[in-house]
This record gives structure tokens, sequence and C-alpha cells, in this order.
């Protein structure tokens, strides 16, 4: 076996060369050989029977092998535990073992995982992200999406056993400057590499040709005219045990518009179940069991919804604190807002010492929201407001500060657009200096927007992009990367 690591614009790239092992006993003055290889498609094993006990508890510990007994094997010749976990025993002498067997789909992300972080650990990349998009779900075909143990997805590209070389690149290797050569087994090429939850884009560089993924079903374009191959690594398992006897089971839920039909579980030994990515933020859902609605029998999370039932809800990221002051002889406050279709029964607010409170997870974004106390909505000054009227307007990760000049007497300016729904009077602007500035959170991409100064539309005079409106005054454009 020989390893190289080579080190390129300060970006690691890993070149393996694996070659047919077959170890001799060593002289004593060459340290043991513990070696966990693949060879002509094989997972091997070879120790030498003079390892240390504390090397050997090092090997088993890093390959995680306790299942086979190794110690038992060297000491006593115990092959039971091997052999009853589909090895076989290929050398045995006083001086070596060396086992060796098939790889199952599941062997192959133990087998290759052990041997890549034996030698060296591939942590790499960040997701991309989910913009829009509330979930991702993996969509295969002919195959089952590839493998993830131990936050370590095993990229696979099956049946080109004839090619010479397959490197995988993607947004996690910042895509060729990173590429990463694969590994060969058998009629198939893999690589594992370790990801934290998120969506990730990637290509297969077959002998110099960029593919997608042939297999893979979710494919998007990158706005420079390339499409790439998408891969989720879930971050939450929606599971329903029991319920062998349904055909069919489906989760449907608000991060998916509660479309009936749309999300199919996959049905496993004990139930059903299906890996999701699911961006920070609060969910409700309910499974669907051959046309039947039920919650969650093992989520005891739930918020009610607007039949007088109950939906499971699930929070993923860290809850921002909602706070009103005061109010403490009210009977009930709920908190309402954009983030949750204004339903003012659902989040029930706790009542404290000085006011009330709750913990509400959401992601990045820009958000609109009141309070609903004994039937009167209230802003968050505590002054009464009417259903209709805008809310109190809060953002979470801005990454774009709108500023409007030579505005200095204006006694009002609004900023409204594509990303909140063109609402005149409902986000606000703050007077700094002679200008008026609002920080937003945008999506990746294009948005159209004009100021609304004490109630006329403008475009943006210090921006020079705009296109035509159907009203025939223009809206200005901003672009967001």
């Amino acid at each position: 076996m020989r390893l190289a690591v080579i080190h390129i614009n300060g970006l690691l790239k890993l070149v393996l060369s694996l070659l047919l092992v077959l170890c001799p006993a060593l002289p004593k003055a060459q340290p043991p050989v513990k070696k966990y290889i693949f060879s002509k498609g094989d997972m091997q094993i070879s120790l030498s029977k003079n390892i240390s006990e504390k090397e050997l508890d090092d090997f088993i510990k890093q390959y995680d092998v306790a299942d086979l007994a190794l110690k038992q094997m060297i000491k006593k010749n115990f092959a039971d535990s091997i052999i009853n976990n589909g090895w076989k025993v290929d050398v045995n002498d006083n001086n070596l073992l060396v086992i060796s067997k098939k790889p199952g789909a599941a062997d192959i992300v133990n087998d290759i995982t052990g041997f890549i972080k034996g030698s060296i650990n591939i942590d790499i990349g960040n997701p991309i992200p989910l913009n829009k998009q509330s979930y991702g779900i993996n969509n295969f075909r002919k195959q089952l999406p590839f493998t993830i143990k131990d936050s370590i997805v095993t990229f696979t590209l099956n049946g080109r056993g004839n090619a010479n070389q397959v490197m995988l690149a993607g947004n996690f290797t910042n895509w060729q400057q990173g590429a990463i050569p694969m590994v060969k087994n058998g009629n198939d090429w893999l690589l594992p590499v370790k990801l934290k939850p998120g969506k990730y884009t990637y290509k297969f560089i077959v002998d110099g040709e960029w593919i997608n993924d042939p297999y893979n079903a979710i494919v998007e374009g990158d706005g420079e005219g390339n499409n790439n191959s998408v891969f989720y690594v879930s971050n939450y398992l929606f599971k329903l045990d029991g319920n062998s006897n349904a055909k069919r089971v489906f989760v449907a839920g608000n991060f998916a518009g509660w479309e009936d039909g749309k999300i199919k579980m996959n049905k496993t030994t004990t139930g059903w179940e299906l890996p999701v990515l699911l961006d920070t933020g609060t969910y409700t859902y309910r499974f669907i069991v051959d046309g039947k609605w039920i919650t969650d029998p093992a989520n005891p999370n739930k918020l009610p919804n607007e039949f007088g039932e109950y939906n499971s809800s699930i929070s993923v990221g860290k809850p921002v604190l909602f706070l009103l002051n005061g109010l403490t002889a009210a009977n009930q406050v709920y908190l309402a807002g954009s983030f949750n279709d204004w339903r003012s029964f659902e989040l029930k607010m706790k009542r404290t010492a000085t006011g009330w409170e709750i913990p509400y997870v959401l992601g990045a974004g820009n958000y609109e929201y009141k309070f609903f106390a004994d039937g009167r909505w209230i802003d968050a000054e505590g002054t009464i407001s009417k259903e209709h009227e805008p809310g109190s307007v809060f953002v979470i990760g801005a990454n774009y500060t709108f500023r409007l000049k030579k505005y200095a007497a204006a006694k009002s300016v609004f900023i409204a657009g594509d990303f909140n729904g063109w609402s005149p009077n409902a986000y606000a602007m703050k007077k700094e200096g002679d200008e008026w500035v609002m920080p937003l959170h945008l999506a990746t991409g294009k948005h159209l927007y004009k100021f609304v100064v004490d109630g006329n539309w403008i475009i943006d005079p210090g921006n020079n992009l705009w296109e035509e409106n159907e009203h025939g005054t223009g809206n200005s454009i901003v672009w967001v990367k």
C-alpha cells in the first residue's frame, strides 16, 4: 500500500494506491504488522502475532472491530467470532494472522472509512444554504442513497470498473481545485467523506470527463450554466414504528405546504422512516397512514391546529425568546406572526413575574409578529393594534443593508419588495444621520424593491440596476450571492 498526502494551494488531496498485500513474518527489528486494507476488492486485516496488547487495543478501537475477538484469536486460536462475522482465515502461523472478507453494502462503509481514517481524516467543506428551501430529501434511481455512518458519507459510483481513475469534486472540495481520487472496489468506485448535516453539490470526474451522478435524480443549476448533482446529509429522522400492514405512509407538514402524498416514507423491518434535512426552524407535521392522518405517537411535542386537534412539532436550532412586558392581569396571551401564518391559537405564552414569554426556533429571515391577549392584538410595544395592521419586525441573519440618501427631510421611509409581499407600510427604515437604513436577510439570487417615501413610491436613486414593471414605473434590482 502506498499513501501520498499532497498539499496543493493549501488544500488537502489524497492519493491512494492499493496493492495486494501478503504480509510475511517481519524481523523483530521491524514494527509489528497491523493493517486494515482493501486488496483486490476484499477487506483484509493483517496482524503480527508479536503485537503488544496496547497496540492491538488501539487497532481494535480505531477500526471498530471488537466483534471479531482478535485477542482470543491471536492468543488462543479462537476463530468462531471471525467466522460468524463472515470473515475467513487466510494465514495463521506462529508469526502472522491474515483474515479477509468480501464487503457487503454496510461493510464497505465500515471498511473504507476505517482504512482512510487510519491514514488521514477527510473532514472538508461546508454545506451550501438551503436558500428558499425548508427541507431536502434524497432521490436516487435504482439504488439507495449513499450510506451515512457517524457523519461519514460514502460517495459511490457504480458500474465504472473499466475507468482508470475517478475523482470526486463538489462544493465541499472547492470543486476541481480539491478533487479527491476515489477508491476502486470491483466494478464500483468509493470514497468516504466526513460531512456535517446540510446540502451539498457534487460531480464525478471519470478519466477526465465531468459527469453528474447517473443514479441521482436531483440536479440543480449553479447560476453559471452548470448542472450539478445534489446530496442532502440529513439532520432528522421521521420514524413511525409498527403499521407493518399499511400499504403507504406519507409525512406532511408546514415545511412542505401540508401537501398530501408528496413525501413518501420508506418501509423498514420495524415500521416506516425517512431521513430529512430540515433548515433551522420550528415545524409541525403528521403522518398519513393509508389515507388516515395521525400525530406522531413517539413525539410528545404537539401544537393545536385549526381543526381542534393537534399536530406533532419539532424544532431544529436554537430558540429566540419572545418577551411581552406587562399585561400581568391577562388570562391568556399567544404569539403569532408571519412565521406561523398568524395563527392566534397556536403558540401559548407562559406567564412570568413581569409579563409573558415563549421560546421559539426560527431560521435566518425577516419576520413580523404581534401578540394576541384575551382577544386583542398587541404590538411589541404593548400598544393595541388592529388585525390587518403590520406587526413588529425583527430580522435574523441580516446579510444586506438597504440605504437611501438625500431624503433627510422625509418623515417616514419604508422598504417594499418581493421579500415582504410589496407591503408599503410593514418594513419601516431607521434614520441615521442624513440617510435611511434597514438591514434585512435576503435569499441568494435576484430581488426587486422600491422605497416608499412619505407615501410616494420611488426606485433607488443610488442603484443603477433596475427593470421595468407592469405599472411603467420600474423596480430597483439587487443581486445576492
